[in-house]
């Protein structure tokens, strides 16, 4: 009973975490990066993460032996935390967090996973024969390479290793959309409509919704009231 007790609660503060991927960029060249993605509202110190890779197929065991630790490293509330290659087009350079060869030294039959003390959390590929090229995605062939992959803004945490699930066979069941390479538009930023976010309260006591969740609504200068009354020619409701 005490060991269960002790697995449940670190599997429950595992996934109080809740970091995962949000953006893979396989481009030309070195124009590698990685995004995590932070949906918490609070900041997520990054002690016991690391990346794993394996290269050209194999296991977790190879993959974690190609770790990158993730410590000493931060990630602030609802905020994302960019991993790119050292030698990525200068353009980019400005977009990343953390640089170096080892950090994206990826191809697209390269599967990378993000563990928190050794627990799988999120994946990009499988363990596993070497794909060749790459791995489909959202009906996409070989979209891991070559490709952006940016993830799906209802997505709310890790997939936990089962990446056929995230990969889908289409755009409907995928978790990912598929965008051309080089595509950096979106690195930096993540769009996660479900995910936690700090709530906002209306502080206007003019505003309708006064003390209430959400932006603030104020009259429009033709009305007279929240109702909906306006003024008419003479200025009375």
């Amino acid at each position: 009973m005490k060991v269960f007790f002790v697995l449940f609660l670190n599997f429950g503060f595992i996934l109080s975490q809740n970091l995962f991927f949000s953006e893979y960029i396989e481009g030309s060249s070195y124009n590698k990066a990685l995004e995590i993605f932070n949906p918490a509202n609070d900041e997520i110190e990054l002690t016991g993460w690391e990346l794993w890779r394996i290269a050209n197929g194999g296991d977790w065991t190879e993959g974690k032996s190609n770790a990158v630790n993730l410590s000493n490293y931060v990630i602030s509330a609802t905020n994302v935390f960019v991993l790119c290659h050292s030698s990525i087009d200068s353009e980019y350079y400005s977009l990343c967090n953390l640089t170096g060869k080892n950090t994206t030294i990826f191809n697209g039959d390269d599967a990378i996973a993000l563990t928190y003390n050794d627990v799988i959390i999120d994946v990009i590929g499988e363990s596993g024969d070497d794909p060749g090229t790459g791995w489909d995605v959202a009906g996409e062939s070989n979209a891991t390479k070559n490709h952006t992959l940016m993830r799906s803004s209802s997505i709310t945490s890790g997939n936990g290793g089962d990446w056929t699930t995230s990969a889908g066979t289409n755009s409907d069941n995928s978790e990912w959309i598929v965008l051309s390479e080089d595509d950096f538009t979106n690195l930096g930023t993540h769009n996660c409509n479900s995910c936690s976010e700090s709530v906002t309260i209306c502080d206007d006591n003019n505003a309708c919704n006064f003390n209430e969740e959400g932006e603030c609504t104020c009259p429009d200068e033709n009305e007279c009231d929240c109702d909906g009354n306006v003024l008419d020619c003479a200025d009375i409701c």
